[in-house]
């Protein structure tokens, strides 16, 4: 890991690069921000860790925890909410049989996060299936996006 850091260190100092620049390449070389990633670079950097976390739990592109192979996202904002993206995520749950309070199945196959908002309300509702937009969003559409991603016949 440490071998890691320190390449992304010389780009930050060689790029004059900023924190979330930073926080990308760390999440873009091991799949997410490790704590330990955090407190090496607050040490290196004189910043205090503090800065690093406030930077990656307001956006929600950064992860602090290992995430799937597939990422789900779906758009809860207004528009979304009310043609039905909670009974989407609810079925997609259960599909993934995954439990309360988890978002990344066992088999780290897939990550189902919420965003407040996309941006594209006239498609609702809206989910992200490994940065590919899909408008308009059903159960049985995202069924069938989810038999894909495993490799399933329809």
């Amino acid at each position: 890991m440490e071998e890691t850091l320190k390449q992304i260190l010389d780009n930050y100092r060689k790029n004059e690069g900023n924190i979330i620049s930073l926080l990308q390449e760390v999440q873009e070389a091991f799949g997410y921000i490790p704590r330990e990633a955090v407190e090496w670079f607050s040490k290196k950097l004189d910043i205090p860790s503090s800065s690093f976390f406030g930077v990656v739990t307001f956006y929600a592109q950064f992860h602090l925890k290992p995430t799937g192979k597939n990422i789900i996202t779906a758009c809860c904002g207004t528009a979304c909410h009310v043609k039905g993206s909670e009974r989407l995520i609810d079925g997609l749950r259960m599909e993934l049989n995954l439990i309360e309070g988890e978002d990344t199945t066992e088999d780290r196959e897939f990550t189902i996060e919420k965003v407040a908002c996309v941006g594209t309300c006239s498609i609702a509702p809206v989910v992200i299936v490994n940065k590919k937009v899909h408008g308009r969003m059903t159960t049985d559409r995202l069924s069938k996006e989810i038999k894909k991603l495993r490799g399933e016949k329809r």
